[in-house]
């Protein structure tokens, strides 16, 4: 797997501002790009501007809490490429609620998401990457993956629990050339930051404006994350020099969280 032209990169959550980052990143590096996401509209719009002539992009719909679609995304994959080589597990939600406001259906629908379509896709493609004897499994988690926040206690959840898997996982196919690690941000300028931005304002009085300052202002770096960072340590983990690098989770969070 020494020429990163035969690798095949998926990227789960693929619509949104940090799954366009990883997806430009990753083709202008030379790999082959498989996108995904629930809506076909927006996924459309981000492999356009990824990507126009999509020679090495596939755009590809899929519900990763719906471990069939995962297994046709599959099928539909090693169809064109043969299979995927490195799994970016970017799908994910957050909710910014209280947990006595929260309703069961917020609940589940965080964890289903967040905790159950990584669990898929790792089911899906791990075992090949175990048979091939190479893989890389990058799973983007948050720095509360590691601390927590007031408001997001679902979200935290999740986020501790994948760092979980992500070790595990790592433990698990540590012999067989397959290295499994996660990417904790802090508040990203991305759409998810400014939507949760929006409702805290409007549940607290404050402005949206003062909001995303707060949350600049709890790194020292006093800024929020571009999604480009992420991607370029993303590139660092995928490649053929980290082979001893698993079981790990990297902050890219300026200076917020050091643990």
């Amino acid at each position: 797997m020494s020429d990163i032209r035969d690798k095949v990169v998926l990227v789960t959550g693929g619509s949104g501002g940090l799954g366009r980052a990883l997806g430009r990143a990753f083709v202008d590096a030379g790999y082959r790009v498989v996108l995904t996401a629930r809506s076909q509209a927006k996924l459309q719009l981000a492999a356009q501007a990824i990507d126009s002539a999509q020679e090495r992009l596939l755009a590809l719909t899929c519900d990763v809490t719906n471990k069939d679609q995962v297994v046709a995304l599959g099928e539909q994959i090693h169809a064109r490429w043969g299979g995927v080589q490195i799994l970016i597990n970017n799908a994910g939600i957050a909710r910014a609620v209280s947990f006595l406001d929260m309703t069961d259906a917020q609940w589940e629908e965080i964890l289903r998401t967040n905790i159950t379509g990584t669990y898929n896709c790792c089911k899906v493609f791990l075992p090949d990457m175990i048979k091939q004897k190479w893989g890389r499994v990058i799973n983007i988690g948050s720095t509360t993956c590691k601390v927590a926040y007031t408001h997001v206690s679902a979200y935290t959840t999740s986020k501790h629990g994948l760092l979980g898997l992500t070790r595990s996982l790592a433990l698990e196919s540590a012999r067989h050339g397959v290295t499994v690690n996660a990417i904790c941000p802090g508040y990203l300028d991305n759409e998810l930051t400014r939507d949760n931005a929006r409702r805290m304002a409007q549940k607290t009085g404050r402005s949206e404006a003062q909001i995303l300052a707060t949350f600049a202002a709890s790194a020292p770096q006093n800024r929020l994350i571009e999604p480009g960072e992420v991607a370029n340590l993303a590139l660092l983990m995928a490649s053929e020099k980290m082979a001893g690098m698993t079981g790990q989770a990297i902050n890219v969070d300026g200076g917020a969280v050091m643990a």
